[in-house]
């Protein structure tokens, strides 16, 4: 495995990004967005080393928040999700060496899974980069807050817990007018309180528009509160949401 760190896609302190490359001659690269709402996590996730292993390529990114020196505003954070992608598509050649890419993936949890959601289904933001939701293979949308995430309405001066769904929510873009890529949406038993319910109106929403629901998965974390298997590791000694993504990948790339 080779690790390249901190190299910089943007001007910003926090517009940087690392990357994973297993040793393999063909492999699919997985594009990671952390948690954190926006204020903590970072882009060094324990089970990232893990996932490459298993011989995937993993850019995991940095980005602009509310906790800066300089604090991000709607919508930074996003559009520096949709530079990551585009990086990745444009320049991770640049570190592969001979080796080949098969498929190429985009993820997040928790604030990522909302940044993910909103480059999926709002195809202006990747549109910037002359991307398209087809340039990504498959999406992973974990623990993602489907409507207007609660510390936009905040930095709005709204009531954090209103259900609010309008330019700001993945969800107001969801429609007919574009076929998206398969997805896994991940969701948990104890999840952030109405997480499961805003879960199930995107889904019955995409469904309501016509959408092939054979090709979205929902991974139901029956048991866990919200993002916690991220952080434990598995009864082999391995980290369980690295075995999560992978089998995600492992199906994709079998069907795809």
């Amino acid at each position: 495995m080779k690790i390249y760190e901190n190299i910089k896609y943007g001007p910003a302190d926090a517009q940087a990004l690392d990357v994973y490359i297993p040793d393999c001659e063909t492999f699919p690269v997985f594009v990671y967005i952390h948690g954190g709402g926006f204020e903590t996590g970072n882009k060094k996730m324990n089970f990232i080393p893990a996932l490459c292993e298993k011989g995937v390529a993993v850019v995991s990114g940095e980005y602009r928040k509310y906790t800066d020196a300089e604090p991000a505003h709607y919508p930074d954070f996003i559009e520096d999700g949709a530079s990551i992608v585009a990086w990745a598509k444009k320049h991770i050649s640049e570190y592969i060496g001979d080796s080949k890419v098969t498929h190429f993936y985009a993820g997040g949890s928790s604030a990522g899974g909302y940044v993910t959601q909103m480059l999926c289904f709002n195809p202006a933001y990747l549109a910037k980069h002359g991307l398209s939701g087809s340039d990504i293979d498959a999406w992973y949308h974990d623990a993602g807050q489907p409507t207007a995430h609660f510390n936009v309405l905040k930095e709005r001066g709204l009531d954090y817990r209103r259900l609010i769904v309008d330019e700001t929510a993945p969800l107001y873009y969801v429609d007919d007018s574009q076929t998206y890529s398969p997805m896994e949406i991940v969701v948990s038993e104890h999840d952030i309180e109405n997480r499961y319910e805003q879960t199930m109106l995107l889904i019955s929403t995409m469904k309501h528009f016509g959408h092939d629901m054979s090709r979205v998965k929902l991974t139901y974390m029956e048991g866990w509160s919200h993002c916690k298997y991220m952080y434990e590791p598995g009864d082999h000694g391995n980290w369980i949401f690295a075995d999560m993504i992978y089998d995600f990948i492992e199906r994709m790339e079998g069907s795809l």
